[in-house]
């Protein structure tokens, strides 16, 4: 199950499914990258002396302006940083943000950073790109008082590490704001610098460092993530760590050199970005328009000379770049090309870069002032290829045209045009579709995050728009073929059948708005009417005189897919397959395990004959045993033979001799002849998250492993003795684990029975888990020789008795009767040893009961519970939380339910994932209880609607009245304590969190505040509709 996303620097953990995701999509798609070398972009590692490289001290490569004189004759060694960073920390904020979806190279989910005020006047906050983030976020800056306030992104750099974010400064009301200024020039070898930021979580930590080198190459923070490139970085060593990104690198007069970026894990180094590029950008944002960046999709490095002079270059040309440029100690040569870009077939890898527009260019900054002032133009490189100096004209094209700013969202999942970025990851050309999150509908293609879709039902999609369009065609539940490749495999495109989802999840398209820092959605149109379903006929194959028995019963088998689009019920996957059996074909009725249709929300196909595909309904998930009914529409299989099993009352025993006949784990046909080696009790344990389990049956083991999907237990006559079935648990580490057992036909045929006499299902049994105990340990807890005679005349082939481990709901009139530990002695007068005795309780409301508790015998009258063929009938989404009513396995491991809604999962990136964990209670809401789901819609909504009318709250802050106000205003604590009980006035104070009071499992209490996004996570529901063919409907809450 999902749980909220820990804040930590750009780590994400687990949550699945916003898009909702199966727990193998989840950890293939949201675990980060475990990079040998670096610990991801915003970590930094510097904890070690400090030592010079081998290059001696010298002046920045970028920069050839002169040296900055200081503002003080106070020598350097001997200022003091107090002043500097006072200041310099009133302008320094902590950023709380969240992925609120996955985009291009970020996954939703949580983080933290830094960042530091440039401009007070228009609340401009500079920070790292991979901070600001291309994907859709939602983002707060706390200030050093601890004052929150929102930001909007408003400027992320298609390339290089930096971004803006922009706040309100008029909502700040206890602080006066200071602004650090830029001054890329004073970056120097051996400066002394402090790193003042929000450091591995900490609200703000100060690190110390020196400047060693202004040449480093930009980091690499691994294939398929956000790598910065064309740039040279600054190194120190300064221990900065995770929640340090976005940090100023401050010089002693306060002045920010450089910006902290990355660093590496094994050394004792940080990365910080030079600011020339950042100061250029900033003043087009602060005059609102669009940073020009041009690109000609090609990677430059920067060589020394005794590597560029094996490329080619001639002795003349290397002395007159170094008479020109003496600091410098190198050139730039092209590394890498983009197929298809503008550079492709104009330039090739090893060209050097002599000059451009007829202007020497010795480094990055250089050469891109004039590729970043020539967008839309043709520009002039001279380069060396091998001992051949020539000119070339290549275009420039805009950097933001390949940097996408769309996405569609559409079953669960998110997919955009493929970016710049991951491109040029992994060399492919900048176009195609590129999948962020699977989600519901393309995992059921195995359409997993990073894979570029080709086509559609045959339909081409280079771009997002022939996606759109080729989408709009296809009808709610249709199956189509899709093509596409993996990314890291751009070599082998696979064609799989994605199954269309229009009623689970949206259709709808994603726009970035620079001026709002929000993703403008549209809805899709609603897809054209569902096709029916063409009958079709298949027959099966002719097998072996050997296999005449599975020959028999082949036509009552078929094989069955489920999919959920959402992890309710304790589940933590969403696809789920196994066979099924046919138990009547006039009405159709098949039977299969609860391993395969576990819970009943969700989608079934049903195959015959491994041939035709239809959809299915659920019917009926038994409660007590493993096994559920589903139904299907006998028109669409055609003149298909289709046989219902037949079953036989005779129960098998140990050393019985039986048939198996079943589908292997490669759908092959599998017929053998076993020896049942065991009739015993099913032990399962409880699970986490609690899900259903099978408890109090017995299962039927027999001599051979039996590798198979499932199968069934006959005669000699193919007369079914049991079903061959799956059932889920987990082991004592909590890893999923699956067995299969023997289901008796004898628990199975009374309930088809029923169903096709048209009789009402109900079912109802013991809240208690039943065990069994040997006689020895019966007679220490007090059971007399009489008793013990009893069981021993009785005829019984168990010597054993029945005794209660767990009680399953402490609510329930069963509970108030039984306790842990009773041993079970008769049911209405009968012996019982074995648990296949107790099937009788399934048929009364009450039973007689002689129990020994505490070594006294007593005799009881419990009451059985009813309980539902259809566990949960209401989901609702709420704030990113799938929130349901308590359900039976929640019950089973807790002692005192609480009175209110359960959250079942949250979604990765969303405000609930921040604070609430799946698996509490959620009983108040801003101080008002909840009892169910309908009280809990009614309270969120009124707080909803409340704070949409809020009006401009009439409360004056400090920072917002005259000197002479503020010297005047004094307060007594009798002020501060005054009581103040109205609820009902304009203060706006909550920020827009709404409190929430939640009670878990063992009884812990806690009171959280959850940040209301009302535009990515709107408030919807899924509510039983048993005239719709997947038996659900989803509507706005």
């Amino acid at each position: 199950m999902e749980s909220p996303a820990l804040p930590g620097d750009q780590h994400t953990n687990l949550q699945a499914d916003r898009n909702i995701m199966s727990a193998a999509t989840t950890r293939f798609e949201q675990v980060p990258p475990d990079s040998q070398l670096l610990r991801g972009r915003s970590k930094s590692l510097g904890l070690g002396s400090f030592a010079w490289t081998s290059l001696p001290p010298r002046l920045p490569m970028d920069y050839i302006n002169d040296t900055v004189s200081m503002a003080t004759g106070v020598p350097y060694k001997a200022r003091s940083w107090e002043p500097t960073l006072e200041k310099a920390i009133k302008a320094i904020v902590s950023i709380k943000a969240s992925h609120v979806r996955s985009f291009d190279t970020e996954t939703s989910g949580a983080y933290t950073a830094t960042g530091f005020i440039v401009d007070a006047e228009r609340g401009i906050i500079l920070t790292n790109r991979h901070v600001v983030s291309p994907a859709p976020i939602v983002a707060q800056a706390v200030l050093t008082n601890y004052e929150e306030v929102d930001l909007k992104p408003v400027y992320r750099d298609p390339v290089h590490d930096f971004g803006f974010m922009q706040f309100d400064p008029t909502k700040i009301k206890f602080m006066e704001l200071e602004q650090i200024e830029l001054s890329p020039e004073r970056a120097k070898v051996g400066l002394d610098i402090r790193v003042v930021g929000n450091d591995a979580g900490e609200k703000l930590s100060i690190l110390a460092g020196t400047l060693a080198r202004l040449d480093r190459r930009a980091p690499e923070y691994g294939i398929g993530e956000y790598n910065d490139f064309n740039t040279f970085y600054l190194q120190a060593a300064s221990g900065t760590s995770g929640g340090s990104s976005g940090s100023p690198v401050l010089d002693i007069d306060g002045h920010a050199v450089a910006l902290n970026a990355g660093g590496a894990s094994r050394a004792s180094s940080s990365y910080y970005l030079p600011l020339d590029r950042v100061k250029r950008a900033l003043t087009f944002v602060q005059r609102e328009v669009q940073v020009p960046r041009g690109t000609l999709q090609c990677e430059f490095e920067y060589l020394p000379y005794n590597e560029v002079r094996r490329l080619g270059l001639k002795a003349h040309i290397e002395e007159k770049v170094r008479h020109k440029f003496p600091d410098e100690t190198g050139m730039l040569v092209v590394k890498s090309i983009l197929p298809k870009g503008p550079a492709d077939t104009v330039l090739v890898p090893g060209d050097i870069i002599i000059g451009c527009n007829g202007k020497m260019v010795p480094h990055f900054i250089a050469l891109f002032e004039v590729i970043d002032d020539s967008v839309g133009n043709d520009i002039k490189l001279t380069i060396s290829r091998g001992k051949k100096v020539q000119d070339v004209t290549v275009r420039v094209q805009d950097l933001h045209s390949i940097t996408p700013d769309r996405f569609v969202e559409i079953g669960g999942g998110i997919v955009h045009d493929l970016s710049y970025q991951l491109a040029k990851s992994y060399s492919q050309p900048v176009s195609g579709v590129y999948v962020a999150t699977s989600g519901h509908m393309l995992a059921s293609a195995s359409a997993w995050r990073k894979s570029i879709i080709v086509s559609v039902n045959n339909i081409p999609t280079p771009n997002l728009d022939a996606f759109i369009e080729a989408m709009k065609t296809l009808p709610d539940g249709a199956r189509v073929p899709i093509r596409f490749y993996a990314l890291h495999k751009a070599y082998k495109d696979k064609v799989m059948i994605m199954q269309v989802d229009r009623h689970w999840h949206k259709f709808r398209l994603a726009t970035r708005n620079d001026l709002t820092g929000l993703w403008d959605f549209e809805d899709m149109p609603p897809p054209p009417p569902r096709l029916s379903y063409t009958p079709s006929t298949a027959t099966f194959p002719t097998l072996d005189s050997s296999l005449a028995l599975a020959q028999k019963l082949m036509p009552s088998f078929v094989a069955i897919d489920f999919y959920l689009p959402y992890l309710v019920d304790g589940m933590k996957a969403t696809q789920f397959y196994g066979s099924g059996y046919i138990v009547s074909t006039n009405p159709p009725l098949i039977v299969c395990d609860r391993d395969t249709i576990p819970i009943g929300l969700g989608d079934i196909f049903i195959t015959f004959a491994n041939s035709i595909i239809i959809p299915g309904k659920l019917l009926m998930l038994h409660p007590f045993y493993n096994f559920v009914l589903v139904t299907y529409d006998p028109s669409l299989i055609g003149q298909t033979t289709v046989k219902a099993i037949e079953f036989t009352n005779e129960e098998l025993n140990q050393g019985d001799e039986t048939h198996f006949v079943g589908i292997g784990n490669d759908h092959s046909i599998i017929q053998k002849k076993v020896t049942i080696s065991s009739v015993s009790n099913v032990g399962t344990r409880e699970c986490s998250p609690p899900r259903w389990r099978a408890m109090n049956v017995e299962g039927i083991s027999v001599d051979d492993s039996l590798n198979s999907q499932g199968g069934l237990l006959t005669d000699d006559d193919g007369k079914v003795h049991a079903l061959w079935v799956s059932y889920s648990s987990q082991n004592d580490k909590g890893k999923d684990i699956s067995f299969m057992s023997g289901l008796a036909s004898c628990l199975v045929q009374p309930v088809v029975d029923k169903f096709l006499k048209g009789e009402k299902l109900t079912f109802k049994g013991l809240d208690v888990e039943l065990w069994t105990m040997r006689i020895a340990a019966a007679r220490t807890l007090g059971l007399r020789d009489e008793w013990v005679k009893k069981i021993e005349q009785s005829g019984s082939k168990r010597h054993t008795l029945l005794y209660v481990l767990n009680v399953l709901d402490e609510r329930s009139a069963c509970a108030k009767v039984l306790h842990v530990g009773d041993i079970i002695l008769t049911v209405n007068g009968e012996l019982i040893t074995r648990m296949s005795h107790m099937n009788q309780v399934h048929e009364q409301d009450k039973i007689n009961m002689v129990i020994l508790r505490n070594g006294q015998e007593i005799e009881v009258e419990v009451p059985t519970s009813q309980y539902s063929s259809y566990e949960t009938k209401r989901v609702i989404g709420w704030q990113g939380a799938l929130i349901q009513r308590p359900y039976k396995s929640v019950l089973e491991q807790v002692r005192n339910a609480p009175t209110g809604v359960y959250v079942s999962c949250t979604l990765y990136g969303s405000p609930a994932s921040n604070v609430l964990r799946p698996g509490v209670w959620i009983v108040e809401v801003q101080g008002k209880p909840v009892k169910d789901l309908d009280s809990f819609l009614e309270v969120v909504h009124r707080y909803e609607a409340e704070m949409c009318r809020r009006r401009r709250p009439s409360y004056i802050p400090p920072v917002r009245r005259s000197v002479e106000e503020r010297a005047s205003l004094t307060f007594t604590d009798e002020d501060a304590l005054k009581s103040d009980d109205t609820e009902e006035d304009d203060d706006n104070n909550d920020e827009g969190y709404i409190r929430i009071k939640t009670v878990s499992r063992n009884e812990t209490v806690r009171v959280v505040a959850v940040k209301l996004d009302l535009h990515y996570w709107d408030t919807w529901q899924l509510l039983q509709a048993p005239n719709e063919e997947c038996g659900w409907i989803c509507k706005d809450a």
